[in-house]
């Protein structure tokens, strides 16, 4: 009895230590993906520098051990677009998804759309279970994308039943300290879901998505993550004026944004402190949430076996540009985060090159050895980790039909639907404040960049008469007062 006692406690232990050694060991095991995406974050997380006072420790923590992109952008700059091109793989310019759109339009009207695999399809085609949760696509998920979801909390809430200073303009945005605990917002929800789903058995390799909301407006969150920064310390973006001078008159048209607050508006108000201190703390908050699922991750059985990808769908102007809001093609509506980070590779990188969210399906694709999507219009990411980078490629951005951004390691070039054009030498500035569209010397910049624009610009869907200027007007003509 003693003798197979022992024996059965040896069996025992050495089945332990296999197990344990399948679920560690990367190259016996198909890996996991666990996919973190967030709402409207601009580059202002710590690790990036571009603002020296946000305090994202989890993120940071992220970068920190994986692979950081640097100068990543978006393929659209507003919510349904992005999402819908990072999960099909296809441009906007190719699928004509330039507005947004509901989850359940996307494959209507489009021979294209109706036979695209969205990237958890694929997974779920090569037999991973999918799990997802959030804000995905536009709204959720397409029917049938997850076999397992947490849907979606509706709308943008909480929010308070008076407005503190801006919803009653015909938007969600508004600013201040609301509610009182983190369990009152859906981005808690969200996160606690995603760890009970981390702690559960799965009998098979597992796509996960997250999609927190914050800092989307409205720029709640409880007054502990506000506490973070005072109003009068913090530090404003830098506004010039007379910025537009020099810029094409579509491009003014475009930025404005009649049911968003103007710079001017609010430092006559007062409130521009306010407003970029609310979206700190709903930076924290949502960091602090990526936390919670990142810690849940690494007390898992699937922690040496899942891949991580960070990302946010678009940048976002705080009055660095006249307005507050997306929906512009420069760099505070185009850079985003982008990370990656890999639970075999020890090494650490920054990659300066230039890259879309494009790339995040076929990089995925690649790294857990599936086959290739042929259809995929991004590229795999995966050859930047052991290749020097070039400095040439493009990152572009589409914002409605025949309107283009392109930015490499040196400038953005910009084209309108009526021929107008926009560049600037990012190294020289920045801040793109100095348009040298004019500038002779520099047409051979522009003729490289020309022919690296798309060839292929569909028509809108839903309405083939839209230019990019008649859409968002029509959008927020209800609001056109609302800066008076």
């Amino acid at each position: 009895m003693f003798l197979k006692t022992i024996n059965s406690i040896l069996t025992l232990a050495f089945l332990n230590i296999q197990l344990s050694c399948q679920v560690s060991d990367q190259k016996n095991t198909t890996p996991n993906v666990l996919m973190i995406s967030i709402d409207d974050l601009n580059d202002w997380i710590g690790i990036l520098g571009a603002h020296p006072d946000v305090k994202t420790p989890n993120i940071d923590r992220l970068a920190n051990e994986g692979i950081l992109f640097v100068n990543a952008h978006c393929q659209a700059p507003i919510c349904g677009p992005s999402r819908a091109s990072i999960m099909s793989g296809f441009r906007p310019s190719t699928t004509g998804i330039y507005g947004q759109i509901k989850d359940e339009n996307l494959r209507k009207g489009s021979k294209l759309m109706e036979s695209v695999r969205f990237l958890p399809q694929y997974f779920k085609d090569h037999g991973y279970k999918t799990i997802g949760i959030g804000k995905i696509f536009h709204n959720h998920a397409p029917k049938g994308v997850f076999e397992v979801s947490g849907g979606r909390v509706t709308g943008f809430g909480p929010r308070p039943d008076k407005a503190f200073k801006w919803s009653n303009k015909g938007t969600s945005t508004d600013w201040g300290p609301y509610p009182e605990r983190d369990s009152l917002m859906s981005d808690y929800r969200y996160a606690y879901w995603a760890r009970k789903q981390l702690q559960e058995k799965h009998d098979r390799p597992f796509f996960m998505a997250v999609g927190f909301i914050r800092p989307h407006v409205p720029w709640h969150a409880p007054k502990k993550w506000f506490d973070l920064y005072q109003p009068d310390q913090v530090t404003l973006p830098y506004y010039l004026p007379n910025d537009f001078d020099d810029l094409p008159e579509i491009a003014k048209r475009v930025a404005y944004k009649g049911m968003m607050p103007t710079t001017e508006w609010a430092i006559q108000s007062g409130e521009w402190k306010n407003i970029v201190q609310a979206y700190l703390a709903c930076i924290s908050f949502v960091d602090h949430q990526v936390g919670i699922v990142l810690d849940a991750l690494q007390n898992s059985n699937y922690k040496n076996n899942t891949i991580v990808v960070l990302w946010s769908d678009h940048g976002y102007e705080l009055g660095e540009k006249g307005s507050f809001g997306k929906h512009t093609l420069w760099s505070e509506s185009t850079r985003v985060p982008l990370i990656f980070n890999l639970p075999w590779r020890d090494k650490k990188m920054k990659i300066q090159q230039a890259v879309e969210l494009l790339d995040v399906y076929p990089t995925l694709i690649d790294l857990t050895r599936l086959p290739k999507n042929e259809s995929n219009e991004g590229k795999s990411l995966v050859p930047l980790f052991t290749k020097p980078e070039d400095p040439s490629v493009v990152a572009i951005t589409t914002y409605g039909k025949n309107n283009h951004s392109l930015v490499n390691s040196r400038y953005r070039y910009i084209s309108y639907e009526d021929g107008s054009e926009e560049l600037y030498d990012l190294k020289d500035d920045p801040g793109e404040r100095n348009n040298l569209s004019k500038t002779i010397a520099l047409d051979s910049v522009k003729k490289s960049m020309r022919f690296q624009l798309p060839k292929i610009n569909a028509e809108w869907k839903y309405g083939s008469n839209h230019t990019v200027n008649d859409y968002f007007l029509n959008t927020s003509k209800q609001s056109k007062k609302s800066n008076k």
